[in-house]
C-alpha cells in the first residue's frame, strides 16, 4: 500500500524542519493560532532530546528558512500556515509519529506514558518502505494510542464529537482523544485510566470556577477549562 510519504521520500527534510512541521500541524489540530511566539512556548514541553531552540529569535530564523523552502506562509499578523508542500510534509511526519506510537505500544510493549517520547526518537528514521511495513504489520490503524487520527488512514470523524468543555452535566461520554504533549499531564491520564474508549461521567461543570469534575474508572478527576478544550469525547 503506497502512502503520500512515497511522494516526498526522495526529498526528506532536516530533523529540525520535520519537528517544526509536526508542531505546526498538531497546534493546528487544536485550533491554536500558530505564531513564532506560540511555537517557542510549545517547544518547551517537547522532549529535550529534540534539540529545539525555544528562544523567539531562533524560532523566527527557522520559520524564515521554511518560508524560503515554500513550506510555510507568514501573514502580517505573524500567523503561520502551511503551504500545499508544507501540508504534505507535515502529514508525512505526523503519520510517522503516530505510527511509531502505535508500534512501540502495540508491538514492543512500551508503557503508554513513554510512547510519545519514544515516538519522537523514531519518527525521523522511518522510511516510506518501513512505513508501509509498519502499516501492514499493525493492520492499518486509524489512530494513535491517544486517539488522534493517523493522516492517510481510513479514520472518519464521529459526527457527534465534542470537546469536554461542551459536555453536559451528568452526561455519559466515551473518551475519543487526549492531549499528549505535556508529559506530566499525560502521566496523569495514564495513571487514572483517562484514555480513549473509556467511559466518563461529567459530575460538575462550572465556568465560574473554571473547572470540570468527572468520574472515570471509579475515580474523581478535575480539569481546568483550558485542558478540557483539548479533550475530545463522544456521547455514550
Amino acid at each position: 500500500m503506497a502512502t503520500a510519504s512515497d511522494d516526498i521520500g526522495s526529498h526528506r527534510l532536516s530533523m529540525a524542519m520535520e519537528n517544526y512541521l509536526l508542531s505546526i500541524a498538531r497546534l493546528g489540530e487544536q485550533d491554536v493560532k500558530v505564531t513564532p511566539a506560540q511555537l517557542a512556548e510549545h517547544f518547551k514541553v517537547l522532549p529535550s532530546a529534540e534539540g529545539l531552540g525555544t528562544s523567539l529569535p531562533s524560532v523566527s530564523a527557522m520559520i524564515g528558512r521554511m518560508r524560503r523552502e515554500d513550506l510555510v506562509i507568514i501573514t502580517r499578523e505573524k500567523e503561520i500556515s502551511l503551504t500545499d508542500l508544507g501540508r504534505l510534509s507535515a502529514d508525512s511526519i505526523l503519520r510517522r509519529h503516530r505510527l511509531a506510537e502505535r508500534l512501540v505500544v502495540d508491538m514492543l510493549g512500551v508503557e503508554l506514558r513513554l510512547a510519545h517520547q519514544e515516538a519522537h526518537r523514531l519518527e525521523h528514521a522511518i522510511s516510506p518502505y518501513l512505513e508501509n511495513k509498519i502499516l501492514e504489520v499493525l493492520g492499518y490503524p486509524t489512530t494513535c494510542p491517544f486517539g488522534h487520527p493517523i493522516p492517510g488512514s481510513s479514520y472518519v470523524v464521529p459526527s457527534d464529537l465534542m470537546t469536554l468543555d461542551c459536555a453536559k452535566k451528568n452526561g455519559s461520554y466515551i473518551i475519543e482523544r487526549v492531549p499528549e504533549d505535556d508529559q506530566d499531564l499525560l502521566e496523569y491520564f495514564v495513571t487514572n485510566d483517562f484514555l480513549p474508549d473509556h467511559l466518563v461521567i461529567v459530575r460538575e461543570s462550572s465556568k465560574a470556577r473554571g473547572i470540570i469534575t468527572l468520574e472515570c474508572a471509579g475515580k474523581e478527576l478535575v480539569f481546568s477549562y483550558d485542558i478540557s478544550t483539548l479533550i475530545w469525547l463522544r456521547p455514550r
